[in-house]
Order: C-alpha cells, then sequence, then structure tokens
C-alpha cells in the first residue's frame, strides 16, 4: 500500500487509501510500521490522513494499535486527521479516538505536533 509519505521538517504525513480490510491490511501493515520505528528513532511525528480511507476493519485498527504501542516506546506521536463519517464512527466506537488525537485536517495535526514543520507545510501547500 502506497502511504505517499510527506516530510515537513520534523513531521511525515502519511496517506493511507481506499479500504484497510482483511485484504489489504498485512500491505499497510508492512509499509506504515516501518514509517512508525524510522521515525521514533529520528525523533519524527507522524500524521496519518485517513481522508482517503472510507473502511477499516478490526484488522486494520490492529495495525494502529501495533503502532501506538511502538510510537510510545520509542517517545514519538502518531495523530490522526481527516476521518471520513464512516471511519470517524468506527473509531468513536471502538474507542481509538481516546488512544489517537484526531484532527479534521493535516493542517491542524501538524501544528499541535511542531511549529516548525507547520511553516513548511504552509510554505509547500
Amino acid at each position: 500500500m502506497d502511504l505517499a509519505p510527506e516530510s515537513y521538517s520534523d513531521v511525515l504525513v502519511l496517506t493511507p487509501s481506499g479500504r484497510i480490510d482483511h485484504k489489504t491490511a498485512d500491505s499497510f501493515e508492512t509499509t506504515f510500521l516501518p514509517h512508525v520505528d524510522d521515525c521514533g528513532t529520528r525523533g519524527v511525528n507522524i500524521v496519518l490522513d485517513l481522508s482517503t480511507v472510507d473502511y477499516m476493519s478490526s484488522v486494520g485498527l490492529r495495525v494502529l494499535m501495533a503502532a501506538a504501542k511502538t510510537a510510545k516506546k520509542l517517545d514519538s506521536t502518531i495523530v490522526v486527521a481527516g476521518l471520513q463519517p464512516t471511519l470517524q464512527e468506527i473509531f468513536e466506537i471502538s474507542r481509538f479516538s481516546t488512544i489517537f488525537r484526531v484532527f479534521d485536517t493535516v493542517r491542524d495535526g501538524i501544528a499541535v505536533l511542531s511549529p516548525t514543520a507547520l511553516e513548511a507545510y504552509d510554505r509547500a501547500v
């Protein structure tokens, strides 16, 4: 799964798309978790832009849980942005909105994580 990584100073924005379910979760995990490890090692935080993800099953949530545990261990932060209504409901029902800070936009997430990254983002957009 392509995550279309974009770096803004000390924040990495990752943007998966489509459905994250039993057919795509392995690819999502294989692609996403190395970014979490690398960012944690380098002191970089992640904004996971889910604006183009229309569905996530429990196996996708399991990948997010593994990422959250790894980030916490590495003293890194992952925030989520752009949840569509269906995914917002899944996050609320599963209480993942208590695990990840959720923002309406990528810019909002970056703004909370790093003023330097926000400047770089604003210049790029």
